[in-house]
Order: C-alpha cells, then sequence, then structure tokens
C-alpha cells in the first residue's frame, strides 16, 4: 500500500469557511477545514489529501461484505468514502461482525488497534492491502 499526506496552513480574510470535502478521484480526497473570521482574527485553513492503493477489486469486496453484513438494500448508495456509523448506520457491533467477515474473506488477522482506525469503506480496503501484503 501506497501513501502519502501533506498538510497545508494558510492564513486568509475570508468571512465563514466551513468543512470541506472533495473527491478528486478514487483513492484520492482533498479536506479542507477552516474557521470563520471572529473578533478580527483571520481564518485558518488546513488543507490534507491522502493517497490510496487499494485496488478496485478490493474495494468492490468490501463493499460486498458491507452490503450482506448490514443486509441493505439493493438502492442504498455504498461507495469508497461511505462511512460505517454516519451513512450506513452500523453500530459497534455490525463493525466488528464486518471486520470479523472481511478476516474470513482475505484471510488476516486485523488487530484491535488497527479495527478502531476503520470508519469507512476506502480504510477497510486500505488496510486490507496492506496486511495482505505483509502475509
Amino acid at each position: 500500500m501506497a501513501s502519502a499526506s501533506a498538510t497545508c496552513l494558510r492564513f486568509g480574510c475570508s468571512a465563514n469557511q466551513s468543512f470541506n470535502t472533495s473527491q478528486i478521484s478514487r483513492g484520492v480526497k482533498l479536506v479542507s477545514v477552516g474557521w470563520g473570521r471572529t473578533a478580527g482574527f483571520p481564518s485558518l485553513r488546513t488543507s490534507r489529501f491522502h493517497v490510496a492503493a487499494a485496488k478496485a477489486e478490493t474495494v468492490d469486496k468490501v463493499i460486498s461484505i458491507v452490503r450482506k453484513q448490514l443486509a441493505l438494500p439493493a438502492e442504498t448508495k455504498v461507495g469508497p468514502e461511505s462511512t460505517f456509523s454516519k451513512d450506513l448506520g452500523a453500530d459497534s457491533l455490525d463493525t466488528v461482525e464486518i471486520v470479523m467477515a472481511l478476516e474470513e474473506e482475505f484471510g488476516i488477522a486485523v488487530e484491535e488497534e488497527n479495527s478502531e482506525n476503520i470508519a469507512t469503506v476506502q480504510d477497510a480496503a486500505d488496510l486490507i492491502e496492506k496486511l495482505v501484503e505483509k502475509k
């Protein structure tokens, strides 16, 4: 798995900035966070991007397993940026069951500290690829 991240801080004078995530291409995510101007302070904006190397087949397989484990209807949109709890409604038990199904499907063991960092389908696919490479 290859990944890169960078952070850029800029000071600007824009009035109100808000959280903004935009998908540039599959596996590359640009995140901007800003705080509005209050009491004469300039806004602080940060930009961060993450390049993920998970193969499309891995992401598709993770999506299939997530759909099955959560018994999602066919019309439910599930993509790489879908979050398990917020977008798909998974609770902590659902998440544990998803991780167990992924371990079984890919023949890997996910450590507890790694599973705590899985929030999205892309996070799961990236971790799987990393663990499969180590096998």
